[in-house]
């Protein structure tokens, strides 16, 4: 970030919609493949640039639950290079603190791709620097339908009553329960919405859309996401004071 921007708010926990991989590819008269690793390439540069932005928690949605729909050589693509960052990045995050965890059900992955992940996820687990999780298979729906059930599951049993539902109760519940609500949502390729992606955990989130292709995404278009909710946070917190101030 710039000095100017360095006083500002920084948020605890930034969520990133990967949007544009397509389009990118396509513009070029690349196939989607070629799209998708050229994707991969922003996921690595961009968690270093939020590292070095002392950013301690991301989740980058990275295969939703609706993906499955896609294309049979499509999802293999999209399997084969998640597979290929677990591997790759495994000793790299240990070495730089990053800790990374799942949110989704990757039970769904194909084994080869959950193992990897799996490896990744257990041997990064004493880094403290910062919590990256992956969004693999997930959706924000069927995550709380799936908080839902595990209530009702304990209700049943009488191990909790109606009175003890809150807020808290079901984000403990939620597979995104290692990670703190989210402060700050990015999502590239031009559209304007969620899209099932964190909707419970991004209640209070800012939201940057920017019309920045994924693969093209980097540290000046961060810096200017981390800009516009550092302002408006701090314009946010003036009201507050002024109200409280009669």
């Amino acid at each position: 970030m710039t000095h100017a921007q360095s006083n500002l708010p920084r948020p605890t926990h930034v969520g990133i919609i990967l949007d544009g991989n397509g389009r990118w590819a396509t513009a070029r008269g690349l196939t989607r493949t070629r799209g998708h690793e050229a994707g991969a390439v922003a996921v690595r540069k961009t968690v270093l640039d939020l590292l070095e932005r002392n950013v301690p928690c991301v989740t980058l949605y990275a295969f939703s639950a609706q993906n499955w729909s896609r294309p049979k050589e499509e999802v293999d693509t999209l399997m084969r290079i998640v597979l290929e960052f677990a591997e790759e990045m495994r000793e790299p995050y240990i070495e730089a603190g990053i800790s990374v965890v799942t949110v989704g059900d990757i039970d769904e992955l194909p084994t080869p791709t959950r193992r990897a992940v799996e490896r990744m996820v257990r041997d990064t687990s004493a880094s403290t620097r910062m919590k990256l999780a992956l969004a693999l298979s997930y959706g924000g729906r069927r995550d709380v339908i799936g908080a839902m059930r595990a209530i009702a599951v304990r209700a049943r049993a009488g191990l909790l009553i109606p009175e003890e539902i809150d807020e808290t109760s079901v984000r403990e519940f939620l597979s995104t329960s290692a990670m703190p609500d989210a402060d700050l949502i990015i999502r590239t390729g031009g559209d304007r919405r969620l899209s099932d992606f964190l909707l419970f955990e991004a209640a209070y989130a800012e939201l940057f859309f920017t019309e920045v292709l994924w693969p093209d995404f980097n540290a000046e278009t961060l810096d200017l996401a981390l800009g516009a909710y550092g302002r408006r946070r701090l314009r946010s917190r003036r009201t507050q004071a002024l109200a409280a101030a009669g």
